[in-house]
């Protein structure tokens, strides 16, 4: 699954910044592909529709988030870990 989950949020990604998905590598930065804060938080709204989870990103105050959308490898590490999160049953 994670080979899928990666390959789908480069097509997120990829999609927004207008490039051919084979020219992002884990190793991208967002700033590299011309993508802006605007552009930032569709990627986040794209992500979360997707994987139907929820990533805790303030966009108000990006640099005190608690996800790092440095690049895609640190990005595709936080939506894993958002989906396991989900995965995981509920304890009330």
């Amino acid at each position: 699954m994670s080979e899928a989950v990666r390959n789908k949020i480069i097509q997120i990604i990829a999609t927004q910044a207008l490039i051919d998905p084979s020219k992002i590598s884990e190793k991208t930065v967002l700033s590299e592909l011309g993508i802006d804060s605007l552009g930032l938080v569709e990627v986040i709204f794209s992500i979360e529709e997707t994987f139907n989870i929820s990533i805790p990103f303030n966009s108000n105050n990006p640099e005190n988030s608690k996800v790092d959308f440095s690049n895609i490898s640190s990005i595709v590490l936080a939506v894993k870990k958002q989906i396991d999160l989900n995965a995981k049953p509920k304890i009330k």
